[in-house]
């Protein structure tokens, strides 16, 4: 595992969450108790999983990538998705964990209040996680480039240009 491929590694773990967080809500709607929770710890995992996984690819990359597009609306609806989306990935951490704490504990009054919060924020954050990383990677490459962290604008390394070169 590469530097580079990271992106897409985290992009599907985020994918991967929104499932389990997706089909847990609709086994707690279906009463399915058993299944939501299966559910839930598997959205957990994965999304502790990409958790290490993203702070790993910022440690060792040596490199941000911005998206300069031409259409200054399709700058403006990315930053705006990836501010709401840093924000509420900031915010969700402390909630998952107390959303799970009450459930562990059977305090299933207060695991349902704060659920109630923590599953709408918690999917908006892993789905806007996907949508980053295709604006990125997939639909505007061709307006993307990497930026050294440390400032400057020669081209950051990467896997096949060791140099920056």
């Amino acid at each position: 595992m590469t530097v580079d491929q990271m992106p897409a590694i985290n992009a599907s773990l985020n994918g991967l969450a929104s499932v389990f967080l997706l089909l847990g809500y609709i086994f707690i709607k279906q009463d399915k108790r058993t299944a939501h929770k299966r559910c839930m710890i598997a959205a957990f995992i994965t999304s502790a999983i990409f958790l290490a996984c993203y702070l790993w690819y910022h440690y060792a990359s040596h490199a941000h990538t911005v998206l300069r597009h031409p259409d200054a609306w399709v700058n403006y609806l990315y930053y705006l998705i990836l501010i709401t989306h840093i924000i509420l990935a900031v915010v969700i951490l402390p909630m998952v964990f107390i959303t799970i704490n009450h459930a562990l504990r059977q305090r299933f009054d207060k695991h349902r209040r704060i659920a109630r919060w923590t599953w709408p924020i918690w999917m908006y954050v892993s789905v806007t996680g996907v949508v980053v990383y295709l604006f990125l990677y997939v639909l505007f490459t061709d307006h993307t480039e990497k930026k050294l962290k440390i400032g400057g604008t020669q081209k950051a390394p990467t896997e096949e240009n060791e140099n920056g070169q």
